[in-house]
């Protein structure tokens, strides 16, 4: 038997040769685990947890309560489906939650979905058809919209239509920046999200694109075109993006950057410039949501930071910058 040390250990060609001798989802009753972490997400939890359990091919659905105080837990209780579990994690914050939530999962796949988000309907059999595919992938991700706190639309990513994203083996792009940004977009192989330990529970920001990385650095990705989800932008969350900075993102990178394994497959010599592309795109994220939140003067500081470390990247960040604008 293949075990979790076993994976990150084996090279290229066997790595793939394992992946591709993983049981596919048959059929509509495919194995897959929707896991939420959830702290004080009464507001949302129940229209979340609908979108969650209307994925016909969810087997089981896990909230993982991060400590609530309001009624979030009492409102999970009283939703009468036997796919839905609750599981408690002592406010040990969101990365604890969903490697919690994961250890405890049946499902051959994962998804983690915030709990203030919802699955677009098809979502799941979306991505799974794209598993399909592409056996090789250990993970299978899409795109999504943003939503207000009443639900309504207000992201324009619709107007991306054909757009694509990488698929294969998709590490360098990956570690020069984030594409994937939202877990609820993603199944990830239960196995080979054990395999790399989970998420770091020593980041506060930007843990996901830690993980991504590490699971682009034993097997391979593969892009749905499709949106699968509503992220929803509320008070909460608003205020707490409104006020993050650029080095408040930067731990993440050096992260990124002093992993062993995801080092051990970048290319050789590659490691310096992509970690000055990654800050760029963090740098570059933080200006569109100082545009988002009308903060102009904030967001060309950032594009000097930009400028700072590449002339040459200062039209694309703008140009990114000028889309958020638009809700792009």
């Amino acid at each position: 038997m293949t075990t979790a040390n076993d994976v990150l250990d084996l090279p290229t060609a066997s790595r793939a040769a394992t992946a591709a001798r993983l049981p596919l989802p048959a059929n509509r009753a495919a194995p897959v685990s929707i896991v939420i972490p959830a702290k004080n997400a009464a507001a949302y939890v129940a229209e979340t947890l609908a979108s969650a359990l209307a994925q016909v091919e969810v087997t089981e659905v896990i909230v993982v309560d991060d400590g609530s105080t309001d009624d979030t837990v009492a409102i999970v209780r009283g939703i009468a489906d036997r796919r839905l579990r609750l599981l408690t994690n002592d406010s040990a914050g969101v990365s604890a939650a969903r490697n919690l939530g994961a250890r405890h999962a049946k499902g051959e796949w994962l998804l983690f979905l915030d709990a203030d988000d919802r699955l677009r309907p098809g979502a799941v059999a979306a991505l799974l058809a794209a598993a399909r595919r592409a056996p090789l992938a250990i993970l299978v991700y899409g795109d999504y919209n943003t939503i207000d706190s009443e639900g309504r639309q207000v992201g324009r990513r619709d107007l991306l239509k054909g757009r694509r994203k990488p698929s294969g083996d998709v590490l360098t792009r990956l570690a020069a920046g984030n594409f994937i940004v939202n877990g609820g977009i993603a199944l990830t192989r239960a196995h080979a999200f054990r395999a790399i330990g989970g998420f770091d529970t020593s980041l506060r920001y930007c843990e996901d694109w830690h993980c991504w990385c590490r699971l682009a650095a034993i097997g391979e990705f593969a892009f749905a075109p499709n949106l699968l989800l509503d992220y929803r932008l509320h008070a909460a969350n608003t205020m707490n993006a409104a006020v993050r900075k650029p080095q408040d993102f930067f731990p993440a990178v050096a992260r990124i950057f002093d992993d062993g394994l995801i080092l051990s497959r970048l290319p050789e010599g590659t490691a310096a410039g992509l970690r000055r592309a990654a800050e760029i795109h963090i740098v570059t994220y933080a200006a569109t949501q100082a545009v988002r939140f009308g903060r102009y003067r904030e967001a060309l500081g950032y594009l000097g930071m930009v400028g700072r470390r590449s002339l040459k990247a200062i039209p694309r960040s703008a140009v990114k910058v000028a889309l958020s604008y638009f809700g792009i």
